[in-house]
């Protein structure tokens, strides 16, 4: 049975993403998280040690045990057909870099609205965001996140605005940096939800939608991976799939 209905679908053309419930098996992103905390040397049993509101992990580039198998599973994959089309996405050996965000009074000075860079332009360098991405985003949650525990912000619709701002900027793209204010501004009108849920649960999100991290102010540390996928080919407004059709929407087609 398909994870997405037509009507959903729809919606991702409008929203710019969609939430899939357990498209990784809890007890997968459980055994994840438990890694994590292996690699960044920190407990959940010692809060005393969680000085710094985001660190970093990097998942088993080898992607053995539970990041390989969440990136297996079959209903992620019948989510991102349905998305992309089927062998419109490259498979992924294991997760994506993941920020483990801690309760904090500071900022951690990276949560401004942005799209990712999705191009790697002419030049090869990936430090571009373009019309034409190579890529779409998928935010996978390896805790439970609520309200409180910095969910990821999401602008809904916001990709709309984006594809007219980058189609002037054609197959050169524009910087990555440069982009954030840019795309800010653009969007400010849409309104925002956020990327909350069970660990399991993904988000999958269109490659043009502005999103962006915020400050933890609540008590459990939050947990999730960022995952570029890759698409097979350059996404093509002409292209029958949800992803080209939330671009040919933008552009007036």
């Amino acid at each position: 049975m398909p994870v997405f209905t037509d009507a959903d679908l729809d919606r991702f053309v409008s929203d710019g993403f969609l939430k899939v419930e357990e498209a990784i098996p809890r007890a997968t992103a459980d055994a994840i998280r438990d890694q994590l905390w292996r690699q960044i040397g920190l407990s959940p049993d010692r809060p005393r040690e969680w000085t710094r509101p985001v660190v970093w992990a990097a998942p088993d580039p080898m992607g053995r045990g539970p990041s390989g198998e969440a990136m297996r599973s079959p209903r992620l994959a019948e989510a991102l057909d349905q998305v992309a089309g089927k062998g419109g996405w490259e498979p992924r050996g294991t997760i994506g870099n993941t920020p483990v965000r801690f309760p904090h009074p500071s900022d951690a000075g990276d949560t401004g609205w942005h799209i990712d860079q999705n191009d790697p332009g002419p030049a090869g360098a990936w430090g571009v965001v373009g019309l034409r991405s190579r890529t779409m985003l998928v935010l996978v949650l390896l805790s439970e996140v609520g309200p409180d525990d910095a969910p990821t912000r999401i602008r809904v619709g916001s990709h709309l605005d984006t594809v007219r701002v980058l189609e002037p900027y054609g197959e050169q793209g524009l910087e990555f940096f440069a982009s954030g204010p840019i795309l800010d501004e653009a969007t400010a009108h849409r309104p925002e939800t956020h990327a909350t849920g069970l660990p399991g649960d993904v988000y999958v999100c269109h490659p043009h939608l502005v999103h962006a991290a915020q400050p933890h102010r609540g008590t459990r540390p939050r947990f999730m991976s960022q995952i570029p996928f890759f698409l097979t080919r350059p996404l093509a407004p002409g292209d029958a799939t949800p992803l080209a059709r939330a671009v040919r929407l933008g552009l007036g087609g």
